[in-house]
């Protein structure tokens, strides 16, 4: 499992298997988002083998997939919903974790500085810089 701090409520990961799912609950993380969607690989396990992975290891679950690069407003809003409905901490995870890094960012802009937000990503290993303007407002 790849763990990365966003902030103390957020983490994200690469695509996680259903086999990781004890580890995630055993590092203390309370729920698990999932942001990919079904069938975007081959070999990419379903949200509803991720769901019963992750109740089986005592872990709430929420799926809210989205395409990198048409993330709306209203994917932004239900990622915050989630997020502030979910036990935490979360542990978010796309196939490399920027998608979820990307919502995490749209969904705190303007309660935190974009230069903030950008930041944080990048000690998490994500490149936010191109959504400046988004988290901006502008």
């Amino acid at each position: 499992m790849d763990s990365r701090p966003l902030d103390d409520r957020l983490s994200a990961s690469p695509q996680l298997s259903p086999d990781d799912l004890t580890a995630v609950a055993e590092a203390g993380f309370k729920a698990v988002i999932s942001n990919r969607p079904d069938d975007e690989a081959p070999d990419q396990p379903s949200a509803a083998e991720m769901r019963a992975a992750a109740e089986a290891a005592g872990l709430a679950f929420a799926h809210l997939p989205v395409v990198g690069g048409s993330i709306s407003d209203e994917d932004v809003a239900a990622f915050r919903k989630t997020l502030e409905d979910l036990p935490q901490p979360v542990l978010g995870f796309c196939r490399s974790g920027a998608r979820t890094t990307t919502m995490w960012a749209l969904a705190l802009a303007g309660e935190r500085p974009a230069d903030d937000l950008i930041s944080c990503a990048r000690a998490a290993g994500y490149d936010l810089s191109g959504l400046q303007p988004r988290l901006q407002g502008k």
